[in-house]
């Protein structure tokens, strides 16, 4: 098969989009033409697409002065946060990240945990704050 041939035909036949759309038959499809529904996507190329989206936080979160001066695990918790939620909401956490900028650590978790974000999110919100606190993973 002569497969560059079979690509550009799909390629203009499907035609590209980046966001799901419903196609002639009603089917939920995103990208050249992959039909979510029956399809749905690979384990690999979830992991793809999160590790992207990780390098897209990671390159947001690097504009903001106070992500940069955060230990690692900080920076983690961050990012975490800012992926679930993403940005703007993040940036509403106005006493969090003020909290942060003083380096009040145990603030800055009651704040995580004082947020409408964290009853949605639950243990999420609860194993957050604590590395928050301790600024180090729990081994055991």
């Amino acid at each position: 098969m002569n497969r560059q041939l079979l690509l550009s035909q799909l390629q203009r036949h499907e035609g590209y989009s980046a966001t799901p759309y419903p196609d002639s038959v009603g089917k939920l499809t995103i990208g050249w033409g992959r039909n979510l529904e029956d399809r749905g996507i690979s384990e690999d190329e979830a992991g793809f697409m999160l590790d992207n989206d990780i390098d897209l936080v990671e390159a947001e979160l690097e504009r903001m002065p106070l992500y940069l001066g955060l230990d690692p695990i900080r920076q983690v918790v961050l990012a975490n946060m800012a992926y679930n939620m993403g940005m703007p909401t993040l940036l509403e956490f106005s006493r969090m990240l003020g909290a942060l900028a003083k380096r009040d650590w145990d603030r800055a978790a009651l704040e995580m945990l004082d947020s409408k974000w964290a009853r949605q999110v639950g243990a999420r919100a609860v194993e957050l704050s604590e590395l928050m606190i301790r600024g180090e993973v729990a081994h055991g």
